[in-house]
């Protein structure tokens, strides 16, 4: 027997995350971070001094995998991190949407980033990071390998593996305008997409609804996708262009880029939004399943029905181009302001996915400045009713005074395209998490998928849905997603009536039934579904854990 740390998990009923496996009686034992054997329970013999949880009544599952993760900066400036371990989420994917905190060159670079993502982050002040965060180095970091390793320094809650973000490419090579890319500026977005890679950067993401991403071509991102293809299991993870009145086109143009470059693709928080998409599920799964046979294509969802964005991100691309600086000197003027009105209101503009924005439908996140106290969690509509103004002016003052630092939920979703992607054949789970939001997906995704896993399909199925599909993936199958010899103990212990408990009256309420977790070996969350402290979460970077052939077993 190892002399290492050991651990023996007894009495649990094993959902080992394979597609269509049973669930088994066992014991789990663990060593050094590993599982070393799975057997009959009782059989299993250890040291005296071993940790033994009694899984009595529980499942044991891989630790879940969140394919669309923004804890980019939480992970340091918040290390606890419970609102994903209570989740039992244990592996995390970052730098999505196409903006992300690496690659940059320039601290003007980085305020940039800092600012136009400081809704979906936080931004500490200067202060803050002189300070209390001093330890940190927060943004001192320059490419995506010192920004991995200060993750590692400080020992991340979960493990995590990254995305570049196009919308840095472009930011680093062409600027934050809208002008076409120059086949040089195209050639300088490759080398640098190509020294992420080499950095461990699993991918590359975009947001091709915020700026500056959104100004790249189908072309631009033709040659990106192409040097993505040199490196074997790495994916596009695309945000396309439009969730509302060109969503099934801008689902082809991402399809196509899959077919032309031989790039696989895996379509993130894949939504039909908005009523003018009620019911066209099915056509796009339809459309999805043809390009599968002749490219590798993949996609997750959130279960929810409202979406959650920038409130800025409402605006049409002219009046964010040049950075957050610029878009707030226009609105600073009166004939820019009722420009950018008509642009959301009557005409619809790409901000709003091309359909009008109803401003009963725009819920205002957490605010900052003393003159919007209360307006958070309201709608755009109930505030400007209650004040006796046009929703615009409201819409205008949160951005002004907040500084394009707040969030907003859209709550424009279907139920049935929801619940009908969900069970497409290649659907993953992502939360999309907006952390320091106020969208009940942050804390309650995957607990929620469980509970529609009991509706839509038997509880393996939508565990291997978060786990093993997951997985394979990213290129960690089988050292992670999967309870088997061997493989790490990332591993989550739940009641069979484990349930979502974070609404959207109080989001940041943990789940019910989800009993412990466990990273690395390590227990992350203990028997009462408490964050112990204990952070054993790595960088799962491309040439170190994963493998170079992506999502084959290997």
């Amino acid at each position: 027997m190892s002399d290492r740390p050991s651990l023996l998990i007894t009495n649990g009923t094993v959902i080992s995350g394979e597609e269509d496996a049973q669930p088994y009686a066992a014991d789990i034992l663990i060593i050094g971070g590993v599982i070393d054997t799975i057997a009959d329970p009782g059989s299993i013999h250890t040291h005296a001094d071993a940790r033994i949880i009694d899984a009595s009544g529980l499942y044991i599952s891989p630790g879940f995998i969140d394919m669309h993760a923004h804890s980019d900066l939480y992970l340091l400036t918040h290390p606890d991190h419970a609102a994903k371990l209570t989740q039992g989420v244990t592996t995390e994917v970052i730098g999505q949407d196409g903006i992300a905190y690496a690659p940059v060159r320039t601290a003007a670079q980085m305020d940039a980033i800092r600012a136009q993502i400081a809704a979906w982050n936080g931004n500490p002040s200067d202060e803050e990071c002189a300070t209390s965060l001093a330890h940190l180095g927060l943004f001192q970091w320059r490419s995506v390998a010192e920004y991995l390793d200060t993750l590692d320094r400080h020992a991340p809650a979960t493990n995590v593996a990254f995305l570049v973000p196009q919308g840095n490419l472009r930011l680093l090579a062409v600027g934050a305008d809208d002008v076409p890319a120059s086949a040089a500026q195209i050639a300088e977005q490759a080398a640098l997409l190509r020294a992420a890679m080499a950095d461990g950067a699993v991918g590359m993401s975009s947001g091709l609804t915020y700026t500056p991403g959104m100004y790249a071509s189908t072309s631009e991102l033709a040659a990106l996708c192409r040097v993505l293809s040199e490196y074997p299991g790495a994916y596009y993870a695309p945000h396309h262009r439009s969730y509302g009145a060109r969503a099934i086109e801008s689902y082809a143009e991402m399809l196509g880029l899959a077919q032309e470059t031989g790039c696989p693709v895996h379509l993130t928080h894949a939504t039909l939004n908005y009523a003018e998409n009620k019911g066209r599920a099915p056509e796009l799964l339809a459309m999805i399943d043809r390009a599968r046979q002749t490219a590798d294509i993949t996609l997750d969802t959130y279960p929810y029905l409202p979406g959650c964005t920038t409130l800025a991100a409402l605006l049409p691309s002219w009046a964010s181009a040049g950075g957050p600086a610029t878009t707030l000197k226009r609105l600073e003027d009166a004939a820019t302001r009722e420009k950018i009105r008509i642009a959301v209101e009557v005409t619809g503009c790409d901000g709003g996915h091309g359909i009008p924005t109803n401003w009963d439908e725009i819920e205002i996140g957490p605010t900052s400045h003393p003159d919007l106290e209360g307006w958070a969690g309201r709608r755009v509509a109930d505030v400007a009713r209650s004040l006796r103004r046009a929703p615009i002016e409201i819409f205008f003052d949160v951005l002004r005074r907040d500084r394009l630092a707040t969030a907003c939920l859209m709550h424009v979703g279907n139920e049935e395209n929801v619940r009908a992607i969900m069970q497409h054949a290649t659907h993953m789970g992502g939360s999309d998490g907006i952390l320091p939001g106020t969208h009940p997906r942050a804390w309650g995704t995957f607990p929620r998928f469980l509970v529609y896993g009991r509706e839509l399909m038997s509880l393996p199925a939508m565990v291997a849905h978060l786990t093993t599909r997951a997985a394979r993936r990213l290129g960690v199958y089988p050292r992670r997603g999967v309870v088997r010899a061997g493989s790490a103990a990332d591993l989550v212990l739940f009641e069979p009536g484990v349930r979502d408990m974070a609404t959207h009256d109080a989001p940041r309420t943990p789940a019910r039934g989800v009993r412990y977790v466990l990273v690395n070996g390590e227990v992350a969350l203990a028997a009462e579904g408490e964050v112990t402290g204990v952070r054993a979460g790595r960088t799962l970077r491309r040439g170190g854990e994963v493998a170079p052939r992506g999502g084959r077993d290997v």
